[in-house]
């Protein structure tokens, strides 16, 4: 894929968000010493996201991951809670996998509310926040990304000669590995939500 092929899928006016889906925005990650590298900067994005979305009165969807036991995302334990709580009218999905349209009811809710374009944030930015994205666009939806609005951790060295890789850069390789069929905007604060009655 060419700059001028992923340079297409930036945003423009026509593209405006029906839902906000928070993908693993659990505290484990986003929060302590186990944070990924700029949660502050992620906190803020999400926060502007969720202002916008419940201005808008849009559906919001939390992704909440359970993870193995002795994880920090165990479900019951103060690492696996929702860093932003849902409002009474938003829908919490736990998962057990990356994608959270995997073996779970995300699909059903997008659809019988009538979504056809969904912004997206949270983490890890090349695990489930990929993984999600990439089965929403399969299945139709347009899908909006903010860079600032999605984070991972750095990634360890590999095998042999293989170096770390630091968080922003995984980060971005993993809007990239979407192709140009996502849509891809700077900053939080540039997505535009549907206003609903």
């Amino acid at each position: 894929m060419t700059d001028e092929a992923n340079e297409a899928s930036t945003a423009n006016e026509g593209d405006v968000a029906d839902a906000l889906v928070v993908v693993d925005v659990q505290r484990a990650f986003i929060s302590g010493p186990e944070a990924v590298p700029g949660h502050v900067g992620l906190q803020r994005a999400v926060g502007v996201l969720l202002r916008q979305a419940r201005a808008a009165g849009v559906p919001v969807i939390f992704l909440q991951n359970d993870g193995p036991e002795g994880a920090s995302d165990e479900p019951e334990t103060d690492g696996w809670r929702l860093f932003f709580s849902a409002e009474a009218d938003e829908v919490v999905v736990r998962k057990r996998k990356d994608d959270g349209f995997d073996g779970t009811d995300l699909e059903d809710l997008l659809r019988t509310r009538g979504i056809e374009t969904l912004a997206i944030c949270g983490m890890l930015s090349e695990m489930c926040l990929a993984a999600t994205a990439r089965t929403a666009i399969a299945k139709g939806f347009t899908v909006i990304l903010a860079n600032d609005a999605h984070a991972t951790y750095d990634v360890p060295p590999g095998p042999g000669r293989s170096p770390m890789v630091p968080a922003r850069l995984a980060a971005r390789a993993a809007e990239w590995s979407l192709g140009d069929e996502i849509v891809l905007v700077d900053a939080a604060d540039e997505i535009t939500f549907a206003t609903r009655p």
